[in-house]
């Protein structure tokens, strides 16, 4: 197996970015990145911290990232496992990375900025859906943000209702946490109370 170690041997192999490749790159959100952030419902959250990285999930309605100014987001968290890992890492590492995706756009939207968290009242309840204001919020001031050409989305096919995974074929939450737990969870009866449970605490 044929290592690589250095940066010479990586450019040596991928040769230099283009042109289109760096200019893309800004320190703030100007309008037309700002479209991504506003269209989408989904975001992949990385962080960084003593027990290692972390890359988290956040979801919410469309938008639900504010766009404070043009170098300051603002994202609600939600009701969740209390696990909180993401924000245990913000607090001894402000670094993080956003990918923002939308639904039947291929282009992805980058961002990395330095964090932290505010469980300010009234900032929680301005982000309030259906009455429940957020946890608290993650107030990232921006380093840098980019699109993502669609190659990785296209190649996927991620959007392809064709190529969608039927839940079935794969084991359900119920049957790991069985297994994980060497029986002490009872997995059928977490699959049938699931849905009830996650009614409750959506918001």
């Amino acid at each position: 197996m044929s290592i690589i170690t250095t940066v010479e041997q990586l450019e040596a192999l991928y040769g230099l970015p283009g042109e289109t490749s760096l200019v893309k790159e800004l320190d703030h959100v100007i309008p037309e990145y700002a479209a991504f952030i506003e269209a989408s419902p989904f975001a992949a959250l990385a962080t960084s911290g003593p027990e290692g990285l972390d890359c988290s999930p956040r979801g919410d309605r469309a938008g639900f990232v504010r766009i404070h100014d043009p170098k300051t987001l603002m994202m609600p968290d939600r009701r969740g496992n209390n696990r909180a890992d993401s924000l245990r890492n913000i607090l001894r590492d402000p670094r993080v990375g956003l990918l923002f995706l939308v639904p039947g756009s291929g282009t992805t939207l980058r961002v990395n900025g330095r964090a932290h968290i505010t469980a300010d009242a009234a900032l929680c309840a301005s982000f309030s859906v259906d009455g429940k204001p957020a946890r608290s919020v993650t107030v990232i001031d921006v380093d840098s943000v980019y699109f993502q050409c669609a190659r990785a989305v296209h190649r996927s096919e991620l959007w392809n209702p064709a190529r969608h995974v039927d839940p079935k074929s794969l084991p359900t939450p119920g049957k790991i946490l069985e297994i994980t737990s060497r029986k002490g969870i009872d997995g059928e009866a977490y699959d049938r109370e699931w849905p009830e449970r996650a009614k409750k605490s959506m918001w």
